[in-house]
């Protein structure tokens, strides 16, 4: 038998002082974790590290930011999946400011049915949207009312964010995947939105027939949260043009900067002049980003509402030559697409009721989003009305991306044409929607060209203003199609309708989703809606693998933990037997 160590003094001194320098190191690195914060994202699609942009809202908050989830209660698995994800990103948001601060409630939890309905009218007047649920119960199926939502406080504003995506003919887990993968970017632009000092300036363009009033009253609305919005005109005399418009100018140190971050050309109906073409172009050339949403041929659903026929023609706006020196040349056709949206038709008469139909109607294609660019990335489809197909062209140090593509089952007419409803009442030719896919939506990027850099005009004479051949680092996106920032107004009544809801058919497109995108990425570049770029991998049972080998995994998972116990029980047996067994001496 083996006899116990006996240490002697001078080793007894030794190890005591290996635990003291143990503990004055613990003790240190306790110390310094308080001001050295690090953590570490081990997962391999990082879902819970930050990108530099929340960063950098986050750090630059000063004042407390309160937020009130209400994902709380009984849900089915997505939606805890959902309401895991969020409480996980909230709470690094919590770990990297000291100001955020958030709480999960559930609306639903009072059993007094009157209480509980006017908690659903204040958190729909605070703007988000139920969702009706069919939750599995000890009684069968019910029905149960969840709003996927927050409300964030700052200071004396409060802003809704919705947490979940509205895509059509998307399966409800990748639905969930998607509003997962977009969490941090919807919760970080609401607070950038809340905290932002000063909100970046936006100019809607008049004077040529541009959309306004109730036209787009939802739009307008929406983005007066974020921005400072201005209605401008460029009719003017000509040397004060830039200077009262467009421009700031100091001429101390001689700097030209635009005004505003982004200018909208929202659906033009007759042309532009030369002096006003001008302005936009300096306008570019100077830095300033514009969002054109231009109908290069004229038609409208009015006239075949009344009649059942118009005819398309060109609108001879005067921008096709300046488009096409920036890299974008804009068809004067209409496309056909076999996904189209339907609408309403008269079809005929049951005694005195007239009979209606929806039947699609070719001239409105509904276009889902393919680009992994993160103005469309996961966006929901969206509703086009007479559409026209875009061509980029070759121009030097401008990079062009494709945001927004028809199906494969589409066709070009020409321009002049007759539209009639006549073309409901026939089968469709597959010889004409035979594709290819028409682009309708193209961002550019770079530096871009003047288009007066070999012309001489008059309004180019202008001290303040040195004209620019070779504009500054800077972008625009355009898009064939005016009627796309354009509400429908509730029939009879005439009020504006959210952008991208069809009072018919009552779907909500991603019209709206995609304009606020495109100005955000506009105006405040890349860094913050690069955020929807991100991606979750989305790791689901194979459930037919799983019905055939439920046996086999059901054993595994039962049998394997017991036998592992047993195996390392009967080891570490067999080591003490080993290390302190005593064998008897013979005699």
């Amino acid at each position: 038998m083996k006899k116990p160590k006996v240490y002697n003094n001078s080793e007894k001194r030794k190890h005591q002082k290996n635990l003291l320098i143990l503990i004055i190191i613990l003790l240190l690195i306790n110390w310094l974790g308080q001001d050295v914060y690090r953590r570490i994202d081990l997962t391999s699609d990082k879902r819970f590290s930050l990108s530099p942009a929340s960063l950098r809202i986050l750090k630059n908050i000063h004042d407390k930011v309160s937020i009130t989830v209400y994902l709380k209660g009984d849900f089915p698995a997505g939606f805890k999946q959902l309401q895991k994800e969020t409480r996980e990103m909230l709470e690094e948001f919590t770990a990297r400011s000291s100001y955020i601060s958030f709480r999960f409630k559930n609306p639903s939890a009072s059993s007094d049915l009157k209480k509980r309905n006017r908690i659903y009218k204040q958190l729909i007047d605070a703007g988000l949207s139920p969702t009706n649920l069919q939750v599995k119960t000890k009684n069968g199926m019910e029905q149960q009312i969840i709003f996927p939502g927050a409300i964030i406080r700052y200071q004396n504003k409060q802003m809704p964010v919705g947490l979940l995506e509205t895509e059509q003919n998307i399966p409800p887990a990748q639905v969930i995947n998607h509003s997962i993968e977009n969490l941090e970017f919807r919760l970080i632009h609401a607070i950038h939105s809340l905290t932002q000092k000063q909100k970046p300036a936006l100019a809607f363009l008049r004077g040529q027939g541009e959309w306004q009033g109730k036209n787009i009253a939802d739009i307008v609305q929406s983005l007066k949260t974020d921005y400072s919005l201005s209605f401008i005109t460029l009719r003017g005399k000509r040397e004060r043009l830039l200077q009262r418009q467009i421009v700031d100018s100091n001429t101390n140190n001689f700097q030209v900067k635009p005004r505003y971050k982004v200018l909208i050309v929202a659906g033009p109906d007759s042309a532009f002049s030369e002096t006003d073409k001008l302005v936009i172009d300096q306008y570019l050339m100077y830095g300033g980003k514009i969002l054109w949403l231009i109908d290069p041929v004229l038609a409208s659903m009015d006239s075949i509402r009344q009649s059942e026929t118009t005819v398309s023609i060109d609108k001879n706006l005067g921008l096709q030559d300046q488009l096409f020196t920036y890299g974008i040349r804009l068809n004067k056709n209409l496309i056909l697409d076999l996904n189209a949206a339907p609408i309403p038709v008269h079809t005929g008469q049951m005694g005195s009721q007239p009979q209606i139909e929806f039947l699609p109607w070719y001239y409105d294609p509904i276009i889902s989003p393919q680009s992994k660019n993160p103005i469309v990335k996961n966006l929901n489809s969206l509703r086009f009305n007479f559409v026209s197909s875009i061509d980029t062209v070759a121009v030097k140090g401008i990079k062009k991306i494709i945001l927004l593509k028809t199906s494969p089952y589409s066709g070009i007419e020409k321009v002049p044409g007759i539209i009639s409803l006549a073309i409901l009442r026939n089968k469709p030719n597959p010889y004409f929607f035979k594709g290819p896919a028409q682009n309708v939506a193209v961002l550019l990027e770079g530096k871009f060209p003047s288009d007066f850099k070999n012309r001489l005009f008059p309004g180019m004479k202008n001290k303040d203003f040195p004209f620019k051949k070779k504009s500054l680092q800077t972008a625009m996106v355009v898009v064939s199609d005016g009627d796309i920032i354009r509400n429908q107004l509730k029939i009879p009544e005439g009020y504006a309708l959210p952008l991208g809801y069809d009072q018919f058919t009552q779907q909500t497109y991603g019209n709206k989703a995609f304009i606020l995108n495109t100005i955000s990425y506009l105006s405040e570049g890349p860094g913050l809606i690069s955020l929807r770029k991100r991606e979750l991998k989305l790791r689901l049972l194979d459930k037919t693998k799983l019905i055939k080998q439920l046996l086999q995994w059901q054993l595994l998972n039962v049998l394997a933990p017991l036998l592992i116990i047993l195996l390392l029980g009967w080891i570490l047996a067999l080591i003490r037997k080993r290390k302190y067994g005593y064998k008897i001496p013979k005699i």
